[in-house]
């Protein structure tokens, strides 16, 4: 029956399949409550319809036994009664009877396997439905803890690019240091060589004469 095929996959449904395929399993929760919940509306309607032409079929082959008994036993009363003719017309409808019952007993067995089967899907649905209502909350519970642990781990990987940032600064602090020290070096050599050049020398003793001559005009004027 088409039923049988459109709810064939609900029988095989795996929860924790779905939930694996999810990108966001949170909100796949919801949606599946929400297609289980459908589906079992769905399975109920098509059940009951399925259960009512199983009763239907079961009252057609009860009904159908109950007429040959009543053959069977109109021929026995006609032949009590020395009217064989009768008897005769009993048997042959007895016959026709027997004959119907066998179509309406393969009937039966089939809407009975059909009334079974979609039993069997309502049920799992139902069971399906309850188990991932009661996981739910753990379930959402495990995701948060989850998303938790995500945000320490941006927050773990923030911390060490900050590291690395402090260990850059530190770096460039000490080139900055070396280039001051290698500066100040070099003002001192320049200025070291500065006071010994030539013309330094030469400028010393000439200012040296000069005071000597000076002090000698001025002793000679002192004696006179």
């Amino acid at each position: 029956m088409g039923i049988l095929t459109r709810f064939k996959d609900i029988m095989s449904s795996n929860i924790n399949a779905l939930l694996d395929k999810a990108e966001d399993p949170e909100k796949m929760i919801e949606q599946c409550l929400r297609n289980l919940s459908n589906d079992l509306g769905k399975v109920k309607s098509e059940t009951a319809t399925i259960m009512a032409e199983e009763q239907r079929a079961k009252r057609v082959l009860d009904e159908c036994k109950e007429e040959i008994e009543k053959m069977q036993t109109y021929a026995i009363k006609a032949l009590e009664a020395n009217n064989e003719e009768d008897a005769k017309k009993f048997l042959e409808q007895k016959a026709t009877l027997t004959n119907k019952l066998n179509g309406l007993q393969e009937a039966y067995d089939l809407s009975h396997a059909n009334a079974v089967h979609m039993r069997q899907m309502h049920d799992k649905l139902v069971g399906d439905i309850k188990e991932l209502e009661s996981r739910k909350d753990m379930i959402k519970g495990k995701l948060s803890v989850a998303k938790a642990q995500e945000r320490i781990n941006k927050m773990t990987s923030s911390i060490a690019g900050a590291n690395d940032s402090m260990a850059s600064f530190n770096k460039y602090e000490e080139m900055a240091d070396k280039a001051i020290d290698k500066a100040n070096a070099m003002a001192e050599l320049n200025r070291s060589t500065a006071e010994n050049t030539i013309e330094d020398i030469t400028k010393k003793y000439a200012s040296d004469t000069d005071i000597e001559a000076e002090l000698a005009a001025l002793k000679a004027n002192l004696n006179k």
